[in-house]
């Protein structure tokens, strides 16, 4: 059983005024002014969301009773909708870090994700990724692999002549990371002939690594495309 298109539509629009009031928060000069309002908007935000969140397991338990409602519970969306209201119950009941509070604000983003609930790409997508996990683990297992390699190496080469900068191999990690992502921001780079002689094959290999998967993602996605339009056509 869907919920009613009328109902779907507010939500989606409630859940871009939340984002969009998210980021007009962030400036202190409009915080200062509207801080109030923002508060308000927040709360009132969040008890539609919990509402909805309710009715969605509602019609699952008509749909399919308690199977319903534990497929809708931990679904993908299930998860986001849960994710979205959290952060506001833990603030209200739980005594926590405020800091921990404002990492947990993000998760107010999560709800942009719901505007893909009825979205036939959107579940393409995933079923696409879905086809290709088992060659996604590999590949991740790969780059894990390629970067603790890459953070070994630069340590023995560049340790004694950067020690603060390559004091261990974790510290080298993030050297790696961003070379093998092809990122490179520079803030961290090796000095000594060797070093640069495997910065530079690294930064080769690198661009291997990150075009495997994107190879992977596009080719299945490509073919469950290919394969919905043949079923479409019979």
């Amino acid at each position: 059983m869907r919920s009613p298109i009328l109902f779907d539509k507010f939500i989606y629009l409630l859940i871009i005024a939340n984002v969009l009031a998210m980021i007009l928060e962030s400036h202190v000069s409009i915080r200062v002014v509207f801080g109030d309002f923002f508060g308000f908007f927040e709360a009132i935000s969040i008890y539609i969301f919990s509402f909805e969140y309710l009715y969605r397991i509602r019609l699952a338990y008509i749909e399919n009773r308690f199977k319903g409602v534990s497929n809708y519970i931990f679904s993908t969306f299930g998860l986001i909708d849960l994710i979205s209201i959290l952060p506001f119950y833990l603030n209200q009941f739980i005594k926590v870090d405020g800091r921990f509070l404002r990492i947990l604000r993000l998760f107010r983003l999560t709800r942009i994700f719901k505007l893909g609930r009825d979205s036939s790409s959107l579940k393409l997508f995933v079923k696409a990724l879905r086809g290709v996990k088992n060659e996604l683990r590999f590949t991740l297992f790969l780059s894990a692999l390629a970067i603790l390699f890459s953070a070994s190496a630069i340590y023995y080469l560049e340790n004694e002549a950067q020690p603060e900068k390559f004091s261990s191999i974790t510290e080298s990690i993030w050297w790696a990371t961003v070379s093998l992502a092809t990122v490179g921001y520079g803030d961290v780079y090796p000095i000594t002939p060797g070093g640069k002689v495997f910065a530079s094959i690294i930064s080769l290999i690198g661009i291997g690594i990150v075009a495997i998967p994107t190879g992977i993602i596009s080719a299945s996605f490509v073919e469950e495309i290919y394969l919905l339009r043949r079923k479409r056509e019979d």
